[in-house]
């Protein structure tokens, strides 16, 4: 075959084979027929432990508008464990394949591209942000993408994710690679950071503004970690919330203006039903937490914003402590899906509560500059080798990881590294 070049990379020698052992990187531009991937069936949906096995599967082939990204490194995240599981949906009833490639997270190489494909070339550094669409609908020309009907997650909605050697994507999905991060740093953040911006920027009039105040549940994680970050370099005030007193140093150190542990409080769960001695209780428990809130935004001032994720503990709370016209935006159900609230302070005080779903590519586009431009930190807390990718999902679905933006290594050898050249090198 003809020898692939690219200008940053310089020439090296590699053998020509139909699969090649993880970490083993192939003559550039050259697609094996096999790869190694972690791989979900059906019929084995459970613990991501018992879920998630190693499998030698056929290298996905490329349509003209997509490319095939060698994975460097992969990101953790929660559909990780919820493709796993097989709930809240099993993802085999949306893409209907034979097993699931889960990781929606990664950096890579571009390996091949599509003859429609003008943006990219083979060789170049990029990270994936996750949405698909087919780009032919009114919401893709001129609307929000994430309203499309065909819009879907990678490697959640779709069969072939990151935890494979290659992965299949889109074009319009890839974006620079922050070239001062090394290859894990730089597969850890696209997806919570792309959700966390469209959350605080994306849902016109309620756009984060310098000064305002935003109520930030899970502020050590993946999610919240960003929050605060782009809070700060907004102008605004984030309050994190915290579970143990560990993180809060950590937190403070994002740059948030104060911090609340959830264990001072006793308002989680579904609320009461109103007018019951329950319901009063509870009451008196939602305004204890509000006022802690006022401690750190000055007395009488409720945050213009609620950053939820947890869903059913704490939407009860979200709704009440959010100030009169601001807006409670979630994204998630990571403690439940039935959510509750006192209807009677939602509509007299005209609060907005807003889902949230990932980002377009403006979105994430606009907040992958601000890491390319150093304003933020990929916050990255773990580095899993690549045969503990079960392990990790299982240490985050347990709530045992560590504050910050789990990473997996794929085809970078180890840590540290920053190009392909280190890699070859490492080898």
């Amino acid at each position: 075959m003809t020898a692939v070049t690219h200008p940053d990379i310089a020439p090296y020698d590699a053998p020509e084979k139909d699969l090649y052992e993880i970490g083993e990187i192939p003559p550039l531009g050259y697609v094996p027929k096999q790869m190694y991937a972690w791989a979900i069936r059906r019929d084995r949906h459970g613990d991501p432990d018992k879920a998630m096995l190693q499998e030698v599967v056929e290298t996905p082939e490329i349509d003209s508008h997509e490319v095939l990204v060698l994975v460097m490194a992969a990101g953790v995240n929660y559909n990780g464990i919820w493709a796993a599981l097989g709930t809240p949906i099993t993802p085999f009833d949306v893409h209907g394949a034979e097993f699931h490639i889960a990781g929606s997270d990664a950096s890579g190489i571009v390996w091949k591209v599509g003859d429609k494909v003008k943006r990219w070339k083979v060789g170049d550094e990029v990270v994936i942000h996750c949405n698909q669409d087919d780009g032919d609908d009114e919401e893709c020309n001129g609307g929000d993408p994430m309203f499309s009907p065909t819009q879907k997650i990678w490697g959640y909605e779709t069969p072939d994710g990151s935890f494979a050697q290659f992965t299949r994507v889109q074009s319009q999905q890839l974006m620079p690679r922050p070239k001062h991060l090394t290859w894990e740093q730089s597969a850890c953040y696209t997806l919570t950071l792309a959700t966390a911006y469209r959350m605080l920027f994306g849902h016109h009039p309620h756009e984060l503004k310098p000064g305002q105040n935003v109520l930030v549940w899970g502020a050590s994680g993946g999610l919240g970690s960003f929050a605060i970050q782009l809070i700060n370099t907004a102008g605004g005030n984030a309050i994190g919330v915290i579970s143990n007193e560990d993180k809060r140093d950590f937190v403070m150190g994002l740059g948030a203006k104060g911090v609340l542990n959830r264990k001072d409080f006793n308002c989680w769960g579904q609320m009461p039903i109103v007018n019951t001695p329950e319901y009063k209780e509870w009451f008196g428990e939602v305004r204890k937490f509000g006022k802690a809130i006022w401690d750190i935004t000055g007395k009488g001032v409720n945050v213009d914003m609620v950053f939820e994720h947890p869903g059913e503990a704490t939407f009860p709370a979200s709704v009440f402590v959010c100030k009169k016209g601001g807006m409670v935006v979630i994204c998630a159900g990571t403690t439940g899906y039935n959510l509750t609230m006192d209807a009677r302070y939602l509509w007299m005080h005209q609060k907005r509560v807003q889902g949230s779903h990932f980002a377009h590519l403006k979105q994430a586009a606009a907040a992958n500059q601000l890491m390319v431009e150093r304003r933020l930190d990929p916050s990255m807390s773990e580095v899993f080798p690549w045969d503990e990718i079960p392990a990790a999902h299982m240490k985050m679905w347990k709530n045992e990881h560590k504050p910050g933006n789990m990473a997996v290594l794929v085809q970078a050898p180890t840590t540290g590294l920053r190009t392909l050249e280190d890699a070859l090198e490492a080898k």
